[in-house]
Parts: structure tokens; C-alpha cells; sequence
């Protein structure tokens, strides 16, 4: 132990993990402590810049300046100025080693790099990292049936408990927290994932979002929300793919055939759980698997890489999954439209896809695609969709292109293209997607033992061809009729005009009745 009167340097990484104040606390330390004022400018600049290590930094600093003359003497020292725009994390750490160096004083640091760097400079050290990762403040908020951890300024504490589709919620305590104590849990969060017990996935001005091992956790702050907030959702099973007890025809189609597969479910029923077993079960198959995830929340063996989205924009992950070549790639989930085409981008360069997104019907999820590609692509795109609730299958699609009639249609004329959705299981045609003027119409088919048409679906397309011969009409359909409506100022409404409207209504299975408007 250095002798009583010595000058300690303070790293960046010991003020964050808040190790620096426990040894200040415990009175390890008997001489003065420096803090270098690149510190206070680099976790002011991070602050700036909405980020919640900028915020968090800053408060464990504040506390720490607090103890000077309670249990040691603490300084700041303005030895060297660096502009703003030079001070990111490593030109820091390289300030206050070489100002240990220059001063020969003693480095504080829990980094271990950092550590080895000063010490191969001759400069003495305090490691001052804890040798195991303590149970985070927030982490008492959970328990065996916890679901995930609702925390907000100036609320109580909230949590979800039970499983998915079977959960309640449960106030976890009268008291209202604080926004000290969200502060003090984010300061947590953020230096463990630097420690490297997780990820900071995102950092955005006024939002953080953290894989920290089991635990996606959403941090929330002014002025993206009106207080702050954390979120901490966690897992409660890992399933197998056999743990589905899956019908052997599904499981064959699975092995065999599936290239192109959509999960889809609502938030919160087992979607990535089932992605995940299904991910698994492909690699003990000995095929090779890659997630694309934001965050990396999937709980995968080793031998599946898993990419952040994050990390890496759209054309970066395209090149490496091309060159890599994987036989199936997990991308947990498509939101926007750079996540579609990256997932249509690999499905047509003939790399097995399987997307995961929220759907409230399995139709759903095939629709979130149909503005994104043109009608016959979608075929070769998906040939499977499953959708997840409460944790189960409880339906899968089949996706096939063919030439016809469509379904309710009679003139042979209109034969087309037509993307047929089948019930995988019973082989019964429920939906049919097709362009019908200008419109990609879904009609659903099963309800109207493959007969009817439905109008509802149909509504936007008659009313444009209606429109087109009569601009100043209005158009309802009800109870298989077509009612067009005409102004009676509409001009004059000729045999022509007539004939086009019956032929309209016809198409559809409608009878035409007009009435003045």
C-alpha cells in the first residue's frame, strides 16, 4: 500500500463504476486525490450530447467532490486544456495516464488495459475494479415469475408478472421512486455493460437502450420523455424447438423446406422465444446461423454469431451475410423499410431468412410486405408464416403464386396473378392477394366457402373505377349491392355510363342500384 500522503490519479472508468467513492468510503486511500479536469469536459460533452453515461458520470463525479475534507483531500487539476472536439474516451485515458506519469503519482483505475499500460510505463497503480459483478440495484426489482420491471420518476415501481398472454401487473412497492435512484440504476447499467457484462446498444439524445446479459433494459430521460425512466424486460424460459410439441408436418416443413419464414405475433406473446429455439434447433441441425438483432437479447449458443443493427448500417450487414453465407439468418425484427429490403435482399440471393415482426393476424404480416414488393416477388420472399400467441403456434401459412380466376370473379377475361394463402396445416385456401386495377386487393376466401369476394377489401378499388366514369358520385356497397350515389346537378347520365357501371358491379358479384345523391 502506498504511504500516507501520496497523490492519486483518478481514471475515467473508476468514477463510472462508482468503485473510486467505495474505496474513498472505506478510507483505502490516505493521501490526496486528483481529478483532471478532461474528465469533467468529456462527461460534460457526452452529456450534451444526450447521453445517459454524460448524465450519470457527472452525478457519481458530484458525489465523489462531495466527500472532500470528510474522508481525504479531492482537487481538481486543469493541468492541460484540450479542445472539445479532441476528447473522446481513449485521448482522456491517454491525458490522465501521462499526467500520473508526469507527476509521479498513482493511478486509480478499474481498467484492466489501462492498468497494464501504466504499469508498463512504471507508473504504480490501484486497481480499484470489484473481481465479480454484484447484483445491480435494479435486478432486486425481479424474481423467479418476473416478466419485466417498470420503473418511472415519481411512480411506484411496477412489474409484470407471469407469461406471455397469462401476465398481471403488480405494484412492488407504495413508495414512489425517485429520479436519484434511476439515476444511480442507469449509472449502474451503463458501467457494468462497460465492463463488459453487456452491450450498450444504443445512445441516443435522451434514450439508451442495454443488453446486459438476460436483461433488455430501455433507459428514458428529459427531453425525450418528461421524467426519467427505465424498463427491464428478461426472459423466463428457453425453450426448445421440440418444447412446441410441434405437428410433425410443420416440423418436416421446418426441415425440409421453409427458406423463407415470417414469426409474427403480437408484442409480448413468445415471438423471439420461438425464433430463438427455432435458430438453435437449424444449428443442431449443422447449419450454419447468424442473427441480425437491435438489441442482442436472443440467449444463442456460441457457435451462432450474433450481429447488431446498431452497430452497422444496412450495407455493411448485407456484404458480411453475402460473403459469410450463412444457411439461415434470424432478423429479430423488421421495422422499417431498410429492414425489409435487407431481409429480401439475402431471401432472393438465396439465403434462408427468418423474420421477426409484430402482426395482430398472420395476413398481417404478409401485408407489411406487399407495398415493399411487387405481388409476384412475395412468393419467392416467404413460403412460411407462423404466427405466436401466448407463447404457442397457434397458425401457419403456405405462400404460392398460380395463374386464375380469382375467387368470386365469373368473366374469364380477368384471370390473373394470384398469391394464394393456405392454412399449412388443413391445405384450405383462406386468402388471395391480387391487382385489381391499380389496387393489391387481400381477400379473405375461406369465410365464403371460396365463393364470395369480400367488398369490404374491394371498397377503394370500386369506388375508383366508379369515379372514373362519374367523378361527382358517391359509392357504398351493402348487402351485395352497389349503391352510386349521383348529385343531381352531376350532368347527365348516359346508357354508356350505365352499361360501365353494371359491368363494375358484375366483377364484384354486386347488383347496381343508382340513386340521386
Amino acid at each position: 500500500m502506498p504511504e500516507t500522503g501520496s497523490l492519486y490519479v483518478v481514471d475515467l472508468d473508476s468514477i463510472l463504476d462508482g468503485s473510486v467513492r467505495s474505496i474513498i468510503e472505506k478510507s483505502i486511500v490516505k493521501g490526496k486525490i486528483l481529478v483532471h479536469k478532461a474528465i469533467i469536459d468529456y462527461l460534460s460533452l457526452e452529456a450534451s450530447s444526450g447521453r445517459t453515461l454524460g448524465f450519470t458520470g457527472l452525478e457519481e463525479l458530484k458525489k465523489i467532490l462531495d466527500y472532500n475534507g470528510q474522508y481525504v483531500e479531492i482537487s481538481v487539476v486543469d493541468e492541460e486544456r484540450r479542445p472539445y472536439k479532441d476528447l473522446d474516451r481513449s485521448t482522456v485515458k491517454s491525458i490522465i495516464r501521462d499526467y500520473a506519469w508526469k507527476i509521479g503519482g498513482i493511478l486509480i483505475t478499474s481498467d484492466k488495459v489501462q492498468a497494464a499500460t501504466a504499469q508498463a510505463l512504471g507508473i504504480r497503480t490501484l486497481f480499484s475494479a470489484k473481481d465479480e459483478q454484484v447484483k445491480l440495484k435494479f435486478e432486486h426489482f425481479f424474481d423467479l415469475k418476473t416478466m419485466s420491471v417498470h420503473l418511472k420518476e415519481g411512480a411506484p415501481p411496477l412489474a409484470k408478472v407471469g407469461s406471455p398472454g397469462r401476465w398481471v401487473f403488480v405494484k412492488l412497492r407504495e413508495e414512489a421512486i425517485s429520479r436519484a435512484e434511476l439515476e444511480e440504476m442507469a449509472r449502474e447499467i451503463i458501467e457494468a455493460a462497460s465492463r463488459g457484462y453487456g452491450y450498450v446498444e444504443i445512445d441516443r439524445l435522451g434514450s439508451t437502450i442495454v443488453q446486459l446479459g438476460d436483461y433488455r433494459i430501455i433507459i428514458a430521460r428529459p427531453p425525450f420523455s418528461n421524467g426519467w425512466e427505465i424498463t427491464a424486460v428478461r426472459p423466463l424460459v428457453k425453450l426448445r424447438l421440440e418444447d412446441y410439441n410441434l405437428p410433425e408436418k410443420l416440423l418436416r416443413r421446418l426441415m425440409e423446406r421453409a427458406e423463407g419464414i415470417l414469426i409474427a405475433g403480437a408484442p409480448g406473446m413468445g415471438k423471439t422465444t420461438f425464433a430463438q429455439a427455432l435458430a438453435e434447433f437449424y444449428s443442431r441441425q449443422g447449419k450454419i446461423v447468424k442473427t441480425v438483432e437491435s438489441p442482442r437479447d436472443m440467449r444463442l449458443p456460441a457457435v451462432i454469431t450474433q450481429y447488431s443493427k446498431a452497430y452497422a448500417d444496412v450495407g455493411e450487414l448485407h456484404d458480411i451475410l453475402l460473403l459469410s453465407r450463412p444457411d439461415y439468418t434470424v432478423f429479430d425484427e423488421l421495422r422499417n423499410d431498410e429492414d425489409f429490403k435487407l431481409y429480401v435482399d439475402l431471401r432472393l440471393a438465396g439465403i434462408g431468412m427468418i423474420g421477426v415482426l409484430h402482426a395482430t393476424s398472420p395476413i398481417d404480416a404478409i401485408q407489411r410486405f406487399i407495398r415493399r414488393v411487387e405481388l409476384g416477388m412475395i412468393p419467392s420472399i416467404i413460403d412460411t408464416v407462423i404466427f405466436i400467441n401466448e407463447g404457442r403456434v397457434e397458425k401457419a401459412y403456405e405462400i404460392s403464386m398460380t395463374v386464375k380466376l380469382p375467387s368470386g370473379l365469373r368473366e374469364a377475361e380477368l384471370t390473373r396473378p394470384v398469391v394464394e394463402v393456405r392454412d399449412f396445416m388443413t391445405g384450405d385456401l383462406e386468402f388471395e392477394i391480387y391487382i385489381f386495377g391499380e389496387q393489391t386487393m387481400v381477400v379473405p376466401v375461406k369465410a365464403t366457402g371460396g365463393r364470395g369476394y369480400s367488398v369490404a377489401l374491394a371498397g377503394t378499388a370500386i369506388e375508383d373505377s366508379v369515379r372514373k366514369i362519374i367523378p361527382e358520385a358517391s359509392v357504398e356497397t351493402r348487402e351485395g349491392v352497389l349503391i352510386v350515389r349521383i348529385p343531381r346537378l352531376g350532368g347527365k347520365i348516359t346508357a354508356r355510363k350505365i352499361k360501365r357501371l353494371k359491368s363494375i358491379a358484375e366483377e364484384h358479384n354486386l347488383k347496381l342500384r343508382i340513386m340521386p345523391g
